[in-house]
């Protein structure tokens, strides 16, 4: 008999992730604004929506908490009551090591709490994303994510928080890599030297396209700055419980959480993303 599946949180990550006949709740499912939306995104799923999470745990043997990163340690203290005797909480999380920890301490006492740790972006590789997966029950996480069509699943060693370190850390090159070029390319635009920018950039890095790295990661950061950004303060705390500081990260913070903050859809091309950005971002400084 298939094992029951739920997910707690269905948004961009739980779309990508989503097994048919599978239930789940959102709390966006709570709001009458955005409840209309969120049941939408369900049916195209094929995932049954349920208006509460105690609803959604109730038979529940695997589940796959994809919250954002400030409501990951909430959703595990919220929703550990619900939990069934021996259920596997797959956290999936972007969060600091010491936070999947503090989860764990919610979970346990009734389920079973899996460190999983998402790789690389969902889209387009959906159920083919690299997974690192750790904790005493790392291996039943493994296995029942295997069972739920995931084909890149790797055990690392250590407790709860060694695969989220790898993520954590890795975030910090990767994220701040977008909110640096993001920088540069603003700066250059704003003194008329983007296309002469650009040039020198390829000139000395020529297996880049820079251009297209800068339109790309402006694409990200306006779709996804403020959930990058939430990341980006469990990268620093991560950054910090290890003693080495954090300065880079701050900025990669501030940088992601004011272009999310447009909430605007990316306009096609980089032309076009920085004229919306630059007047926005000038106000923005302007008014700080």
């Amino acid at each position: 008999m298939e094992s029951e599946v739920t997910f707690i949180g269905f948004g961009e990550a739980g779309m990508a992730f989503a097994k048919p006949g599978a239930c789940g709740y959102d709390r966006k499912l709570d709001n009458p604004t955005t409840r209309p939306g969120k049941l939408a995104d369900f049916a195209s799923a094929s995932v049954r929506s349920c208006d509460t999470a105690a609803e959604a745990l109730a038979r529940a043997e695997i589940i796959f908490s994809l919250v954002t990163a400030d409501q990951a340690l909430a959703a595990a203290r919220d929703d550990a009551p619900h939990l069934a005797p021996g259920a596997l909480w797959l956290d999936m999380n972007s969060v600091a090591p010491d936070t999947k920890r503090a989860a764990a301490e919610a979970i346990e006492p009734r389920g079973r709490y899996v460190d999983v740790a998402v790789m690389a972006p969902v889209h387009p590789a959906r159920r083919d994303v690299p997974l690192f997966v750790s904790g005493p029950h790392a291996e039943a996480g493994a296995a029942a994510l295997n069972g739920a069509g995931f084909t890149s699943v790797r055990i690392v060693e250590g407790g709860i928080g060694a695969a989220s370190a790898i993520k954590m850390i890795r975030s910090v090159m990767v994220k701040g890599m977008e909110a640096l070029s993001a920088e540069c390319a603003l700066a250059a635009e704003a003194a008329g030297v983007r296309d002469a920018v650009i040039a020198s950039l390829d000139a000395s890095w020529s297996e880049t396209d820079w251009a297209h790295r800068f339109d790309y990661g402006l694409d990200r950061m306006m779709v996804h700055g403020l959930r990058r950004a939430a990341e980006m303060e469990e990268a620093e705390k991560t950054l910090e419980a290890l003693g080495i500081g954090a300065v880079m990260t701050r900025g990669t913070i501030e940088r992601q959480r004011a272009i999310g903050m447009l909430h605007a859809q990316p306009p096609r091309g980089l032309a076009a993303k920085l004229a919306v950005l630059l007047p926005f971002l000038t106000r923005l400084e302007k008014a700080a």
